[in-house]
């Protein structure tokens, strides 16, 4: 199969959603019914377990919440689907906001009860930047929550984005009775199945034919084709250019602890989804149908199998073809490196692949050559853009608590912080650790990582830092600036300055007394 044909089998998309609206599980039933998986909570038997697939690391199984994108792949209708699970609470945002670069589309999960909620905001916006086409999934319809026609005033007011149902909702909660298919006339029931695929359409041509009366009752057969007629006459048809195009989301509704609606939604993307498309570097745009292999970094994980100590930097294929046993070219190292054991992954299983085209996501085994961002080429000189790492908004010095664990304590923050969910900074002399990060949790799973995966110990003390800013300008103005603030400069892993500013305020003033120095929000200056 030619590259143009294996490009136009791809789709590879990110599942996103505010905490506890049904993501992973969403997750897991697209993998059963893509048949990835035969029962849902199956791991490696068909036994039942209380966890998801997706979620492989222990604190996520004992927490209940995603802390790291995961990434799945399954043969669906002639496809290959590329899931990227991402962690839904807000103090991993910088994980999920790095994912979204390595994906051509997403689908947003909704909890009908809740709504449009804060975390829902934030990720929306990273999609607007890129007009990243969104497909939306109204999940928990079993539970009785807003009314439809609400949460699709919602979602158009509250996310900037025009919405088109393409199935409505027969009831919700209790009186749940399933769901019409607004693009092709037919008629899902509802029944409870939280751990087989189940189907039950039935297609009717015309919504005035009286068995849908006797199959779902006089009134609620009357409340639908009234429903019916209003979204056909309100909503413009749906426009799949206007989808892909960012403008346009369309909506479907279901509950995915039941299996329900879930293969609609992936019936319906695999035709409309786009197929992997174009991206930008330093230097020039690349499309995927170019011949030679270009791919970047946006994930690295440390101990995905604690037994083997393994280091996988996650890379999303770009263009052409990636090879095993093929030399590649580091741009940022400008050296040489070939992959023999380049994987794909279903969750926590994966196995060895000969070959990846553009949109799929491979695993490469990586000795310390890999930082997010990193590109590989076949010897072209550029980088990708848009992989950002932001300023951490809380800082905390690590104390050790076992000086005989010294060294296992240095690796395991060398290694979880090159993971890109915090940041370690240096300050001389006393080489102090200081560890920046967006939101509070990620130190509790810092702290239980490196005890349980490095066995090291550790505690952390608060610091009173508002933002990390790395400074860029004339080296004499730099080095004059940082000799009269000692204790507000730091080192970061790549041996830049960083500014340490402890308030808004502060900050400002340092802007204005130094207008040769720029302070960056962020690292994306560097690349």
């Amino acid at each position: 199969m030619g590259l143009e044909q294996e490009i136009a089998k791809r789709r590879t998309f990110g599942i996103i959603s505010h905490p506890d609206a049904g993501k992973t599980t969403l997750t897991e039933k697209l993998l059963l019914f893509g048949g990835a998986i035969q029962t849902a909570g199956a791991v490696k038997s068909n036994k039942i377990t209380k966890t998801a697939t997706s979620d492989f690391m222990e604190i996520e199984k004992q927490r209940g919440i995603s802390v790291a994108t995961s990434v799945m792949a399954f043969d669906y209708k002639d496809c290959l689907v590329n899931i990227l699970d991402t962690p839904g609470h807000k103090d991993f945002a910088e994980d999920t906001f790095r994912t979204l670069t390595a994906v051509d589309s997403v689908i947003l999960v909704i909890d009908c009860v809740k709504g449009v909620e804060e975390q829902t905001r934030r990720l929306m916006e990273v999609c607007r930047m890129r007009n990243t086409p969104v497909i939306v999934f109204v999940n928990k319809l079993d539970r009785d929550g807003k009314d439809p026609y609400d949460l699709l005033d919602e979602l158009e007011t509250e996310l900037s984005i025009s919405v088109r149902p393409l199935s409505w909702p027969i009831n919700m909660g209790r009186d749940f009775k399933g769901v019409y298919l607004l693009h092709d006339g037919s008629l899902n029931l509802f029944e409870v199945n939280k751990t087989k695929r189940t189907e039950s359409l039935m297609r009717f041509e015309n919504l005035d034919e009286p068995q849908l009366d006797e199959i779902i009752g006089e009134k609620d057969a009357a409340k639908l084709r009234e429903d019916v007629e209003l979204i056909n006459g309100v909503y413009e048809p749906f426009d799949v250019q206007m989808y892909r195009e960012g403008l346009l989301a369309p909506v479907f509704f279901g509950s995915a602890v039941n299996n329900f609606g879930v293969q609609e939604l992936l019936d319906t993307f695999i035709q409309i989804a786009p197929i992997p498309q174009g991206r930008s570097t330093d230097t020039r745009r690349v499309e995927p149908n170019e011949s030679k292999f270009t791919g970047f970094v946006f994930k690295i994980h440390a101990n995905l199998d604690p037994k083997h100590r393994d280091r996988i930097a996650f890379l999303r294929v770009c263009s052409g073809k990636f090879e095993r046993n093929k030399f590649y070219h580091q741009v940022r190292l400008d050296k040489d490196l070939k992959f023999s054991n380049p994987y794909n992954f279903l969750a926590q299983s994966k196995q060895v692949v000969e070959a990846a085209y553009p949109g799929d996501v491979i695993g490469l085994y990586d000795t310390g050559n890999f930082k997010i961002g990193d590109t590989l080429t076949e010897g072209e000189e550029m980088t990708y853009k848009g992989i950002p790492s932001f300023s951490p908004e809380i800082f905390k010095e690590v104390v050790n608590l076992d000086p005989m664990k010294s060294k296992q304590l240095e690796k395991g923050i060398e290694q979880l912080t090159d993971e890109g969910v915090a940041q370690l900074f240096r300050q001389e002399p006393g080489n102090r650790k200081y560890i920046g990060v967006v939101g509070e949790l990620q130190f509790e799973v810092i702290q239980y990582r490196l005890e349980h995966e490095y066995s090291a110990k550790c505690r952390f003390e608060a610091l009173n830092f508002y933002k990390a800013c790395w400074m860029t300008g004339p080296d004499d103005k730099i080095i004059d600036f940082c000799k009269y603030r000692p204790k507000e400069i730091v080192m970061d892993k790549d041996e830049n300055r960083v500014y340490l500013a402890s308030s808004p305020f502060v900050l400002q003033m340092a802007r204005d007394n130094n207008p040769d120095i720029t302070f960056h929000e962020t690292s994306e200056f560097k690349v």
